[in-house]
């Protein structure tokens, strides 16, 4: 048994699958099955080992700031009433928080780059947080778009040379799709809400980010992975059945992703051919 949770397809996989499967099933009824996207995100960092904060490194304050993520999704969703501003002063708050987490390795920079990497950096946080936020009322989305930036990103992530985040972002794209699956299989919808989407939108930017601070991911990948939440958006026919929505959705989701995954191999390994 231990062999098979060492596994990597298992650890960034299958468990957190399984796992957001579980919650969302288990936390609809009290509009919580966004929890599915920090659960999957987490038993991941449990079966790799990384559940340690000293010395509190740039890769493990990704790991800190999406659980506090999913913390102020949880008081967004129980304790405030949404609007139109949440979705950008969420996405200011934790776009300074970003300069924070790789402040280690941007205070290394000269002036000009650090301000051009930080400022990226941030810029990229606010926007996935505020994109994803705006997809809160609508939880077949939320969930489309997370699957797909999460598997994205992870995909990403290991072609530039960095597993630890590969596997990050893949549990949470894959703990979406079992949010996702739940609905498709009720057939109706559950709630996405903060909690599955500033959790979504704030991690996967981290890791995205820290895929090209800390490791080989070309700048030119993040925008296109930015476009993922957009994408989901993208007016689908009316009176679709869940399951149709979900897979439609996924499909538009999933073609940036693809495309910054393409980029990321062109860069590291060349023209095929």
């Amino acid at each position: 048994m231990q062999d098979l949770l060492n596994h990597p397809a298992v650890q960034g996989g299958v468990a957190p699958f399984v796992v957001g499967l579980i919650v969302a099933a288990l936390f609809a009824p009290v509009r919580l099955a966004g929890l599915a996207a920090v659960a999957g995100f987490a038993v991941t960092v449990y079966l790799v080992g990384a559940f340690h904060f000293v010395p509190l490194t740039a890769s493990r304050k990704i790991i800190l700031v999406g659980i506090v993520a999913a913390a102020v999704g949880v008081c967004v969703d129980l304790a405030f009433k949404p609007t139109r501003a949440s979705g950008p002063v969420l996405g200011m708050l934790f776009g300074a928080v970003a300069v924070w987490v790789f402040w280690s390795v941007l205070a290394q920079k000269e002036r000009a780059a650090l301000v051009i990497m930080g400022g990226g950096v941030a810029a990229l946080v606010a926007w996935m947080t505020a994109a994803f936020h705006s997809l809160s009322e609508r939880p077949v989305r939320a969930g489309a778009a997370g699957l797909c930036l999460g598997l994205g990103a992870g995909i990403a992530a290991i072609l530039a040379a960095s597993a630890s985040f590969g596997q990050y972002g893949m549990a949470i794209g894959a703990a979406c799709g079992g949010f996702l699956l739940v609905q498709m299989i009720r057939g109706k919808t559950i709630s996405a809400g903060a909690t599955l989407t500033v959790t979504s939108g704030v991690t996967l930017a981290l890791i995205a980010s820290g895929a090209m601070v800390l490791a080989e991911m070309p700048w030119m990948a993040l925008p296109v992975l930015a476009l993922v939440p957009l994408a989901a958006w993208i007016p689908l026919p009316q009176r679709l059945p869940v399951w149709g929505e979900a897979i439609l959705a996924s499909v538009l989701a999933a073609l940036p992703a693809a495309a910054a995954c393409y980029l990321v191999w062109h860069s590291s390994r060349g023209t095929p051919g």
